[in-house]
């Protein structure tokens, strides 16, 4: 439960410095955190359901 917590709470902070390099127009900060968003959202939700039993 607490790497559910974790990931999700750093993928809001990707979020976050998604928001933020776009505002800046600099395209690798938005590429570097859209990437990071993914992956960490990707582990988020599968942990989740994983949690909940409905995968795996």
């Amino acid at each position: 439960m607490l790497f559910i917590v974790i990931t999700s709470l750093i993928t809001i902070l990707c979020l976050l410095g998604l928001i933020h390099t776009a505002r800046d127009k600099n395209l690798l900060g938005v590429a570097f955190s859209f990437v990071s968003m993914l992956v960490f959202g990707w582990f988020s939700v599968m942990t989740f359901l994983e949690w909940l039993g409905v995968v795996g």
